[in-house]
């Protein structure tokens, strides 16, 4: 599987990926990822550590794809409320489909791996809310940048949450978080802060 027009790591996370989907975290050997791979399982130890690396290197992985999937979405939307709208629902269509996912929320073995998406999650949470507030301050310059980080970090975890435990329709999902993101950054503005009604109009 490895080659040398595919780097070992790309390859190591690949196998990792499809051995963790078929079998579950506790299932999945370091040996079984290396032998994969075509490769040493010493070389899956250097490149990730242990088998808890391995794991969220794959997850970490996962985000962001998912991630350049959002600043696409996002380029297409030129008002804030319908930008949050079309990122909100291509994440909940987006995590329905997905099989890593699913193998760590309902999995047999989903306690293991669940606190790479809740309370061990910080390279995730971080590198996702990190990126939409850059995205979102290229394209809506106006809205200030504090507004934005505090903004894209509860959104983000609140969205996370409704892929863990839905509570309700998508598309109900996605203008809930829409209004909470518009109305946060209107009421920034109106407090003293750099963001106005016209940025969440623009």
């Amino acid at each position: 599987m490895s080659s040398a027009e595919r780097p070992v790591r790309e390859c190591l996370l690949d196998a990792a990926a499809a051995l963790l989907v078929e079998r579950g975290y506790r299932a999945v050997r370091m040996q079984d990822v290396a032998a994969a791979a075509g490769v040493s399982r010493q070389t899956v130890y250097n490149e990730f550590g242990d088998k808890w690396g391995l794991a969220q290197a794959v997850v970490v992985r996962d985000n962001e794809r998912y991630l350049d999937g959002i600043d696409q979405v996002l380029s297409e939307h030129g008002d804030l409320y319908s930008a949050v709208v079309a990122a909100v629902l291509f994440t909940l269509e987006m995590s329905a489909d997905d099989q890593l996912k699913k193998a760590v929320l309902t999995g047999a073995d989903g306690d293991d791996l669940l606190p790479l998406l809740t309370t061990r999650a910080e390279p995730v949470l971080f590198t996702a809310s990190a990126r939409l507030a850059e995205h979102a301050l290229r394209q809506w310059p106006d809205v200030g940048r504090d507004a934005l980080v505090e903004i894209a970090d509860a959104a983000v975890r609140l969205t996370m949450s409704h892929i863990m435990l839905p509570s309700g329709p998508p598309e109900q999902v996605a203008h809930f978080v829409a209004r909470m993101v518009t109305s946060y950054i209107g009421a920034y503005g109106k407090s003293g802060g750099p963001a106005g009604d016209r940025a969440v109009r623009s």
